[in-house]
């Protein structure tokens, strides 16, 4: 009998907070997981101390997967050699033009490619398909697929009706990175309004900023401020569960990044019914949401597009649908080990 872990940093100890993003990727890779007859559980971690605890009080654990390389390797090492029985993973949840960000990460990515050389009971992974070609290509080295599973809970809110006037709401959320490219979002929303002659509401995270997010929102500000039909809403960190109810109360959302492992914004919108005008590097998602990230006209142009297509959002729950179920073979793949 498989029994799943799956590990994430928890930043802020609490639970279901939106920001701690890779707690709501395991929360509902687990879900999918225990749908499935896989025996799953999601444990926030502090430390490879925090995990080692939690292991040795456990019973019955054959598989650990750390979401994203943040232990230190010293202790992968230890850990792999205390729990000789259990399969472990590092998980990477960003591809490659990400780790940018992460200097540290890169080392520690390098580093687990060698530990998973010398042992026989650990495995560097990655949650993008390019990511892990990209590491077997560069580095001739092993990296297994486990990709974000989304739960849908069987009811599609995909029918929703077309946006005839009035206030037109458009949510660009997430963490403001630079490369998550939010003022072309916010350009190509202001295009779309005036095109449509409809007052807007845009809709942004805030109270989270990473590598000059102060910068971005003050040139979103900048932008849009003072413009009579135009409102700029800055939406403060929700539970999950509460951030989903703002996501639905959009009619289209806003994910023009410039690099992308999966997006749970997007997975999020299509669960509500709400379609998301997305880049080619969120690739899972229907070839018709995918604008030019460096083209503010072509980005509007593909939100005009799902704003009068009543379909949109059943394509978009289908394309999900189809992710998880390839996704579901791969773990299922990799926990044969």
């Amino acid at each position: 009998m498989r029994k799943v872990i799956l590990a994430y940093k928890n930043f802020a100890a609490n639970h279901n907070i939106s920001h701690i993003g890779l707690g709501v990727a395991a929360i509902n890779t687990a879900k999918v997981l225990r749908k499935n007859g896989i025996a799953a559980e999601v444990w926030p971690i502090v430390s490879a101390a925090d995990l080692r605890q939690r292991l040795t009080a456990s019973e019955g654990v054959t598989h650990v997967v750390v979401s994203a390389p943040w232990i230190p390797s010293v202790d992968l090492q230890q850990l792999t050699n205390t729990y000789p029985d259990v399969q472990f993973a590092v998980n990477c949840h960003s591809n490659v033009g990400f780790l940018q960000a992460d200097a540290n990460g890169v080392k520690l990515v390098r580093e687990a490619l060698e530990i998973e050389t010398g042992t026989f009971n650990f495995h560097f992974a990655g949650n993008s398909r390019r990511f892990c070609r990209w590491i077997m290509d560069a580095y001739a080295a092993p990296c297994s697929y486990l990709p974000n599973l989304y739960f849908l809970d069987g009811v599609c809110r995909a029918s929703r009706p077309i946006f005839y006037g009035g206030t037109l709401r458009i949510g660009a959320f997430g963490a403001t990175r630079p490369l998550k490219n939010f003022m072309s979002a916010g350009g190509a929303a202001l295009e779309i309004a005036r095109q449509l002659k409809a007052d807007l509401e845009l809709w942004v995270s805030a109270g989270r900023t990473e590598g000059g997010g102060d910068t971005i929102l003050r040139a979103a500000r900048a932008m849009l401020g003072g413009l009579p039909t135009v409102k700029l809403i800055e939406n403060g960190w929700q539970s999950w569960p509460k951030f989903r109810q703002t996501v639905g109360n959009m009619h289209l959302l806003m994910q023009p990044s410039y690099t992308e492992s999966f997006n749970m914004v997007t997975a999020d919108g299509i669960a509500e019914g709400v379609p998301s005008v997305v880049s080619s590097a969120i690739d899972w998602a229907p070839d018709h949401w995918k604008a030019d990230v460096d083209d503010v006209f072509d980005i509007a142009r593909a939100g005009r597009y799902l704003l009068s297509d009543p379909h949109a959002a059943q394509e978009g729950f289908r394309a999900l649908t189809a992710h998880n179920e390839s996704g579901l073979s791969a773990w299922k793949h990799y926990l044969e080990v």
